[in-house]
């Protein structure tokens, strides 16, 4: 039988990323945290932490990590069951991954109101939607948003929809590529820089291949790793760039960006994932993740 105490001491040192940290959290004393931590990896008989600068999980503590979460989340809500079933009466956290372009344009505006009714708390984890569910299978996060289709081991993948993406640039810069019959050039679009928002962005290499089948293209790249600052890095003209429709719809008062390829788009395909056994309050924010994604999101692949 694990000690509740100890798992508790686990998760805050690395959910705060020091003893010291945990200890203030827990109101302990720094030998106290020190004391849990050591006589639980006594018990299982291996390292949980890597110390150093920042202390990080090796895996069986990521492991454990999870597990102090669930366990966490199935206490609150056995108290709002002997409490008549309400709200809880303790915040609980609930953490996710997310790609940014969900996070802004859909996922957040969609589950507030359910944070507020529930009394919930979240923690973002922000990726590239190809890689959010590493998250989930670390036990980093409860659910994620994520382009993979097969569930993972112990979760549920459900499909959300379609975000769909469009090249977008500067009309001046667009009107610089374009020949003599008004075509955009494939040569001089990558001769200028392409605006991507991290290293794991492969939208504009999906365009590229859909469109111009150009794969393994070699071009020049701005890395703008925010959505704000991406669309504006666009707008000042310093490149092309994938943006998706839903945040298209919401640049009424910005300066005007141009489609590269008008109608040429690049679709992908959203899944929630999460744990097949979620307790009660994980199960309101799936909920409210799939009443969000089902009310602005496409199932069609048509236009």
């Amino acid at each position: 039988m694990l000690d509740a105490r100890q798992l508790d001491a686990l998760a805050a040192v690395i959910e705060h990323g020091s003893f010291g940290a945990a200890a203030k959290a827990l109101s302990l004393t720094l030998a106290a945290v020190s004391l849990r931590i050591k006589s639980l990896e006594g018990t299982l008989g291996q390292r949980l932490l890597v110390r150093g600068k920042q202390v990080r999980p090796t895996p069986a503590g990521q492991a454990l990590l999870g597990h102090a979460r669930q366990v966490r989340l199935m206490e609150a809500d056995l108290v709002a069951g002997l409490q008549g079933g309400g709200k809880a009466t303790r915040l609980q956290s609930l953490s996710v991954a997310v790609n940014a372009d969900s996070l802004t344009s859909w996922f957040l505006p969609g589950v507030a109101p359910a944070l507020h009714k529930h009394g919930l708390l979240l923690d973002v984890v922000v990726d590239d939607q190809d890689h959010t569910h590493d998250a989930l299978k670390s036990g980093d996060v409860m659910g994620c948003v994520t382009t993979l289709a097969q569930a993972m081991r112990g979760c549920v993948a459900e499909p959300l929809g379609l975000m769909r993406y469009h090249c977008m640039a500067a009309p001046a810069l667009v009107e610089q590529w374009r020949g003599g019959n008004n075509v955009v050039i494939p040569q001089r679009l990558l001769a200028s820089p392409a605006v991507i928002f991290n290293r794991k962005d492969a939208l504009q290499d999906a365009f590229l291949a859909q469109h111009f089948n150009l794969r393994d293209a070699l071009y020049p790249r701005h890395f703008v790793p925010a959505v704000d600052a991406f669309e504006l890095a666009l707008e000042l003209g310093m490149g092309w760039g994938m943006v998706p429709d839903l945040l298209l719809a919401a640049r009424a008062h910005r300066p005007a960006l141009q489609e590269v390829l008008p109608g040429h788009t690049v679709d992908v395909m959203l899944y929630w994932q999460h744990w097949a056994s979620e307790p009660v309050l994980a199960q309101h924010l799936t909920r409210a993740v799939k009443d969000a994604a089902r009310a602005v999101l496409s199932y069609s692949n048509s236009p």
